[in-house]
Parts: structure tokens; sequence; C-alpha cells
């Protein structure tokens, strides 16, 4: 079996009883990682520390979780709401959240879609130091959406 040190280096290819006996003496546990390769692996750990990483690992893979904030706009926001957006997003890329940003079209005003995406363009360029978007500008509905994910 090939046999990992416990700081990660390789010791060699040895028999199972040399490994044990190398296990004993550094009184440490002798652990299976691989036993499809030819030869197995094997590692020479502390087991309780080794579940106790293994356990912390997968609690942190768990609470990795992507927040998205969404921002609506309209195509005729006034320039100070405008801002206040503009700030919030900025605020929220910065604690890295995801933002969508999604310009909200009422009855008849869908035909006025080019106004909200150069809207979303000028968003876009403004806060470019901060947050590259994730997709292209898309149409859901009666609204244009992008999402800008932190740099």
């Amino acid at each position: 079996m090939r046999l990992i040190g416990p700081e990660g280096e390789l010791i060699g290819v040895k028999k199972i009883d040399e490994a044990r006996r190398i296990a004993q003496d550094q009184n440490l546990d002798l652990v299976l990682l691989s036993e499809n390769t030819n030869p197995p692996v094997c590692k020479l750990v502390d087991y309780g520390q080794f579940m106790y990483q293994l356990k912390k690992k997968e609690k942190l893979a768990k609470k990795v979780v992507n927040i998205i904030k969404e921002l609506k706009l309209s195509h005729k926001i006034s320039s100070h709401d405008y801002g206040v957006r503009l700030d919030q997003a900025l605020k929220f890329l910065q604690k890295k959240y995801k933002v969508k940003v999604s310009v909200v079209f009422r009855g008849r005003e869908i035909v006025h879609m080019a106004l909200g995406e150069t809207l979303l363009k000028k968003f876009l360029s403004e806060i470019a130091e901060f947050g590259i978007p994730d997709s292209e500008i898309s149409k859901a509905g009666k609204a244009l959406i992008v999402i800008i994910r932190p740099k």
C-alpha cells in the first residue's frame, strides 16, 4: 500500500504489517483513503482529529449560501431614487452578496424596452468597479433583469 505521513508527505509503498508498525510507533491511526487505486492509499492520522476536520469541512460547505438581493427600478426613475438604488447595490456587493437588478414595466410601458435597457447598461457601467454581470440582460415577463456578482 502507498503510505502518506501525518504532514501529507509520501513515505512510500509499504506492506500492511510494516504500515501498522509505523502507525503504532508514531501513536497514530492508519486510515484507508482510497482502496480502488493500485496500490491502495493509506494515511497516518489521529483519527479523532481527522473526523473532526471532516465534519468541520462539511458544515462549512453547507454554510456557503449565495444571497441574492433584488433592486427594482423603473425606466422613468428619478435621479435621486436611482442614486439610492446605486448606493444600495454598492453596499450589497461590498458584503459579497449577488444583486438582481430589474427594470419593471407596467401596462403599455413595455413598448419602452429600449429605455430600460439603456438604464441597466448605465447602472452596470457605474457599478463596474465593484461587480460584474453574472448574465446578460434578459427579459422575464414585463421586466428586464440582470444579476451582478461581486468582484
